[in-house]
């Protein structure tokens, strides 16, 4: 007997044996072909090995890799630079960090809003009804008025809040919701309690939690009980509950059909109750663009399908998925559909009912009156709204209560997609760089590409010899690799023009990285305003200038009219032929007010048509971020009897000096807010500059034409020994006079001696600020470009 050695282990290094019979040849082939196969395995794992060593220390991928540091470098940079939020230091701000609700959900960061009117073709937000309680500054209260974070805050973690029905009982308002659940992921039924017209709302908890996903509590009365029929097309049947404790208490009263209808509501119309609803499960059905009809004698039924089943099986587009309550005006019924044409959810359509009978159907699109947002992801609803709930109230008023979007549906997943895309064009700019820096020599070394060298048999020579595709592959490594040679000879990196062509495409990668960076970390892009206990407010925006810098004034309205909680702007018109409001690119009203003389007095003139408590007054050469504009905001809304700014500022020393931001920083405290940046209460400041107290500082203010900023704090200190400025650090500022020419100060000493004039001016009036200051509060720090 022979022994032929069939393999080596490849992890203890022992040679195997296997013994073969001279009297077996197909022993003796199938030996030998396992040792040939093994010797081949070997080699091909060895050549793999040194191609991957020689690629790691290459020069090539040294490039490749260091450049890819730089720009993630620069990425990372741009991130907490732009995104990192640390000063974010209570709930008032955010949903808690440790709070599992309001996460990223791909269907939406829904909410709801609260909408009055005469009639429910005329509603406005509650923001535009400037609802007022003096005792808070929480007021007037501004959409939306609940969203996942008031849910969640209240031991209920949510991701959106969508669908809502109203429930009134005299007056008092219960409104019904769907709640995504944080920990389930899965629809429930909210619902909260309002005692002022739906201005707040008390969070009550879940009255109805199953194991399917629940939706659309489609709430009414019939014969004195209070039912509820959500949707449950995922458990495939609609179903009627009736409430035993009204209103957190349900059970199971029926099931009306065994058909998985979404978005169903019951009506009662011409002696009859008619049932409307979407069934997509059908085959040929539209998803969101069906309809059928139901009748009954009763709403509890049985019921029976309209002869015209289905109403619509169109485009989503249409309005054919109900979108709320419907409802009668004027003796005319109105269906609410929804338009899921551009995305789900995307508006709501209104349609006025002609013909509803047993065998015909017939309505008209009419036009709601609403008028959509153009701030964009930074309103509540400015990508989509899809549901409507319009009743009238025992006044005559109407009410409605509407959800809304900032963004389309399916967002997280787009903004996946762009991410992913931002960064794998880095790496092509990596390699267009080092192709021509010289450092990448080909696009695809050619053995990557050729057939293993090493000692073949007869069989797999054979199948390589028939496998014409390898060929072409090679064919095709040689032609690209030959395009940094080409690309080389027309772009010379040591010409002027090479060396742009190579800072352009250094910078298309440094934008393509932040491009992803943002995507990937900067959420959906929004600068939401920030809720103190669970409501939301507006401000004015206020701001002094003239003819000369009407550029400034046209970049200004156009940013901070799309912050979320701008109401309104005022334009102070000091000198020269003002411009028209329409000249202006603005999401919110423009209201210019020319001014007789041209006086710095005029920033905190009384000013009766300014309807918001808070007034930000910001000089037309300053640029933020909105999401700045909107922390000052929410921090001078916890401190309403404060000046609460941008720019601090240390009045001290003997005799008194004005310095800047720096001397303040160095000493680690400051006593004074400039005004040129900063939010105050309206009657409190402009009745106290107005005073016969300060007509003497007025007088000064006029006569250096400086110093108005620093009259108001020494009148806000001058009436009260507490603390009266508060000071907030924004993430950039950018001042725009520098870029201009314009500049109000062009002298810098000379400014800064008018105003140490007028701080011992002022001292002698009022009495000195130079013992009162507060520590800076280690908010996060920014930087001045």
């Amino acid at each position: 007997m022979d022994v032929c050695e069939a393999g080596v282990n490849g992890t203890e290094g022992t040679a195997t044996a296997t013994t073969c019979s001279r009297s077996n040849p197909s022993m003796r082939c199938w030996c030998r072909w396992r040792w040939e196969n093994h010797q081949q395995q070997q080699q091909q794992h060895n050549v793999l090995r040194q191609r991957l060593v020689s690629l790691v220390f290459s020069s090539g991928f040294t490039f490749f890799l260091g450049y890819l540091v730089l720009y993630g470098s620069i990425g990372m940079f741009y991130a907490w630079l732009m995104f990192s939020k640390p000063y974010l230091r209570s709930t008032n701000a955010s949903v808690g960090l440790k709070s599992p609700g309001c996460q990223e959900d791909n269907e939406g960061s829904w909410s709801i809003g609260v909408f009055y009117g005469d009639s429910p073709f005329s509603l406005k937000p509650i923001e535009a009804m400037n609802e007022w309680r003096d005792e808070g500054a929480a007021w007037p209260i501004a959409n939306p008025v609940v969203t996942c974070a008031s849910l969640s805050d209240a031991g209920f973690p949510s991701n959106f809040v969508a669908d809502p029905f109203l429930y009134v009982q005299g007056d008092t308002l219960f409104l019904f919701y769907e709640t995504k659940s944080s920990i389930t992921s899965q629809g429930d039924i909210g619902v909260a309690k309002s005692i002022d017209k739906g201005a707040t709302w008390q969070q009550l908890g879940i009255a109805l939690d199953e194991d399917w996903h629940l939706s659309y509590p489609y709430v009414f009365n019939y014969l004195g009980q209070i039912y509820m029929m959500p949707e449950s097309s995922q458990k495939g049947e609609l179903r009627l509950y009736r409430a035993l404790n009204f209103p957190l208490k349900w059970t199971l009263d029926k099931v009306l059909i065994k058909n998985p209808l979404v978005d169903s509501f019951i009506i009662n119309r011409a002696g009859e109750y008619w049932l409307f609803g979407s069934d997509h499960s059908g085959v040929g059905t539209r998803k969101n663009g069906q309809l059928e009809i139901w009748y009954s004698s009763s709403p509890l039924g049985p019921w029976k399908p309209h002869k015209k089943n289905p109403i619509y099986n169109v485009d989503k587009s249409v309005g054919a998925r109900n979108g709320g309550r419907p409802f009668v005006y004027d003796g005319n019924l109105y269906r609410v559909g929804q338009d899921c044409g551009e995305t789900y959810g995307r508006r709501v359509r209104i349609f006025k009912v002609e013909v509803l009978t047993k065998d015909d159907y017939k309505e008209v699109e009419v036009p709601l009156g609403f008028e959509e947002s153009n701030k964009g992801p930074n309103a509540w609803n400015g990508a989509r709204y899809h549901h409507l709930d319009v009743q009238q109230l025992s006044s005559g008023k109407w009410i409605a209560v509407m959800d809304g979007d900032r963004v389309p549906s399916g967002d997280p997943v787009h903004r996946f997609i762009l991410g992913s895309a931002s960064f794998a064009a880095v790496t092509v700019v990596v390699v267009v760089l080092g192709v021509l820096l010289g450092a990448v020599k080909c696009i695809i070394p050619l053995n990557w590409c050729a057939h293993f060298s090493g000692k073949r048999n007869n069989a797999f020579l054979g199948r390589e010899r028939s496998n014409l595709f390898s060929s072409k592959v090679r064919r095709f490594c040689s032609r690209l690799n030959r395009v940094p040679l080409s690309v080389r000879g027309k772009i010379k990196p040591n010409t002027w023009a090479g060396k742009l062509v190579l800072a352009v495409i250094f910078a298309v990668g440094v934008a393509l990285m932040c491009t992803g960076v943002k995507y990937f970390y900067a959420g959906n892009g929004a600068e939401e305003a920030y809720p103190l206990n669970g409501s939301y407010s507006q401000f004015t925006l206020l701001t002094m200038t003239y003819d000369a810098r009407l550029w400034n004034l046209k970049m200004y309205v156009r940013h901070y009219s799309r912050c979320s909680s701008v109401k309104e702007i005022v334009v102070v018109w000091n000198k020269g032929i003002p411009p028209r409001s329409s000249d202006l690119d603005s999401t919110v009203p423009v209201r210019i007010r020319v001014e007789d003389q041209n006086s710095l007095n005029n920033r905190f003139k009384k000013d009766t048509m300014i309807k918001t408590r808070a007034v930000l007054e910001l000089d037309d050469d300053i640029m933020m971020s909105c999401d700045d504009i909107e922390r000052g905001f929410n921090v001078w809304r916890q401190h309403p009897d404060r000046i609460v700014g941008f720019y601090p500022r240390l009045v001290r020393g003997s005799p008194l000096k004005y310095r800047d931001e720096k001397y303040a920083r160095r000493h680690e405290s400051y006593n004074m807010i400039l005004t040129g940046a900063a939010f105050i209460d309206r009657t409190l400041a402009f009745e106290r500059y107005w005073s016969s107290e300060a007509k003497a500082g007025r007088e000064l203010v006029d006569s250096y034409f400086n110093c108005e900023d620093v009259l108001l704090n020494y009148l806000y200190a001058n009436a009260s020994s507490s603390q009266t400025v508060e000071y907030v650090r924004p993430t950039w500022v950018i001042d725009t006079s520098k870029f201009t020419g314009v500049a109000i100060s062009k002298n810098t000493n000379v400014h800064y001696k008018i105003r140490s004039n007028c701080l011992l001016k002022f001292s002698e009036i009022y009495g000195s600020i130079a013992g009162r200051k507060w520590e800076f509060n280690g908010r996060k720090d920014g930087w001045d470009l």
